[in-house]
């Protein structure tokens, strides 16, 4: 198990890379098209009387919207990989520590183990109308537990966007700390008018 879950942490840190050197090149094209009176992804390659453009090197613009749309479909696969990847390392993490427990001492009862969590993250904002106002979330409230993610597995941000992928339209419980009172939610993230599938965004609680 340990060398599979040092194997899952190399390909995250590739697939990571690959990621950043995907947005360099891609940020490198925008800068070109800008080179070519901002042009940009969308504007016309022709003028009013139909013909090539005598301002802008058509082909330079070309050829930069075509890697850039490449490069664009690239990186969505990339990231589903990541995603993918962080959830199956905190399954296999979740794993790890079921077969520890299993092996030095008898399983806790659900209440010890939610006994010993602690807050990880703290909501900030609230969309007004967002499937997290809808289930009752609210700014200042404290997350002991999203999903499978604890204070103990918890590494940034991205293991919530992980976890928020993975239950799209799926019911996802949510244990927060709110007056030094504990209780559950059930959010289900999913598309809805506004940004995103929750409508809220959290800050990581420093470790003490």
């Amino acid at each position: 198990m340990k060398f599979k879950m040092a194997a899952s942490m190399d390909d995250m840190k590739k697939l990571m890379k690959k990621r950043d050197e995907i947005e360099s090149e891609i940020k490198a094209l925008h800068e070109v098209l800008d080179s070519q009176k901002g042009i940009g992804m969308n504007e016309p390659l022709i003028d009013s009387e139909g013909y090539p453009r005598a301002d802008i090197d058509v082909y330079t613009v070309r050829h930069a919207r075509h890697k850039v749309i490449c490069l664009q479909n690239d990186y969505k696969d990339i990231m589903k990989e990541i995603e993918e990847g962080l959830y199956k390392i905190h399954a296999e993490a979740r794993q790890k520590q079921a077969e520890s427990s299993t092996e030095k001492t008898p399983s806790p009862t659900s209440e010890d183990a939610l006994s010993r969590l602690s807050p990880f993250l703290v909501i900030d904002k609230v969309d007004e109308g967002s499937p997290a106002h809808t289930c009752g979330l609210c700014v200042q409230d404290k997350i002991l537990k999203f999903g499978s993610v604890m204070s103990h597995n918890f590494q940034n941000l991205q293991n919530i966007a992980a976890v928020v992928q993975h239950s799209k339209d799926k019911p996802l419980s949510v244990r927060i700390l709110r007056n030094e009172k504990e209780f559950n939610v059930t959010l289900t993230p999913k598309a809805w008018s506004g940004r995103g599938l929750l409508g809220c965004s959290f800050l990581p609680i420093k470790k003490t």
